[in-house]
């Protein structure tokens, strides 16, 4: 049985140098359900003439759904006048997005956390969900396993209950599950519906927990990772929602795009088999 949906996230194709069309593309013509774009290669796309609404309309045609978005704004920055910045590019980054047709945005601990408490950052995640909301995007929690501040499952469900937003969502990474510490066992005490959208992945033995990179992330099955007990916890839970795979491997070898992605979602649909 899987009872997920599958989705690719758009750094799995990153060694290609595709523009963001034909990332979608590749995604829908591989069987996937639902695709992540970076709002970086949006704008890269826009830069070039092209608009909203014509991939609006090319990405209807292909039938896949936009299931996030990938956006660095510093909306819990420490600074006062960055995360401001912060909140004025979230804001316009949003706006493009709910015009796209994407429903929701990563919002990750990025910038300048030293100092920032829990607490605090509860209280700008409520104000980034209210603006998201308002404006038809909805912001997932995401942590980090080498932040400053929220780096762990337990911060990010502390966040989401102190931040007072209902269905408040967020979105788990096993990579970062890994290189922040967070127990596995965390995922018993989460209800499914608190969950976004979940990137899988997979980590080798070596290198070592405190020395691992993005780049040494592997294909789901391929590493060490506990993942049916993950896909296990996810099911236990309820969630039924898109595994997307997010993998930062800097050299396919002879592969070709089409062929990574498809047998990236033929190691999502066998790793993640209950």
């Amino acid at each position: 049985m899987f009872p997920f949906k599958t989705s690719l996230n758009a750094s799995t194709l990153f060694p290609f140098k595709l523009d963001i069309k034909e990332q979608i593309r590749i995604a829908a013509e591989t069987g996937y359900e639902g695709i992540e774009i970076w709002i970086r290669d949006l704008e890269a796309y826009l830069a070039k003439g092209h608009s909203l609404q014509s991939l609006k309309r090319y990405v209807s045609d292909t039938g896949i759904s936009l299931v996030n978005a990938i956006a660095f704004f510093k909306w819990a920055d420490a600074n006062d006048a960055v995360r401001e910045q912060g909140f004025v590019q979230a804001k316009h980054e949003m706006e493009m997005l709910t015009e796209l047709g994407c429903v929701a945005v990563a919002a990750p601990p990025f910038g300048n956390m030293e100092g920032v408490t829990l607490d605090e950052m509860a209280v700008h995640y409520a104000r980034l969900v209210t603006l998201g909301r308002n404006i038809g995007i909805e912001p997932y929690l995401e942590f980090w396993g080498r932040a400053k501040q929220l780096s762990k499952l337990n911060e990010a469900a502390y966040v989401l209950m102190e931040s007072g937003v209902p269905d408040a969502k967020l979105l788990l990474d096993p990579f970062h599950m890994y290189t922040g510490g967070s127990r596995m066992e965390g995922l018993a005490y989460l209800n499914g519906n608190r969950i976004g959208i979940v990137h899988v992945n997979d980590y080798p033995a070596s290198p070592w927990q405190a020395e691992i990179a993005d780049r040494n992330r592997v294909f789901p099955g391929d590493g060490v990772a506990p993942t049916n007990r993950f896909a296990k916890l996810l099911h236990a839970s309820g969630y039924a929602g898109f595994l997307s795979l997010e993998l930062f491997i800097e050299d396919f070898g002879n592969r070709s795009a089409i062929k990574v992605a498809a047998h990236g979602r033929n190691t999502i649909m066998k790793a993640y088999q209950l």
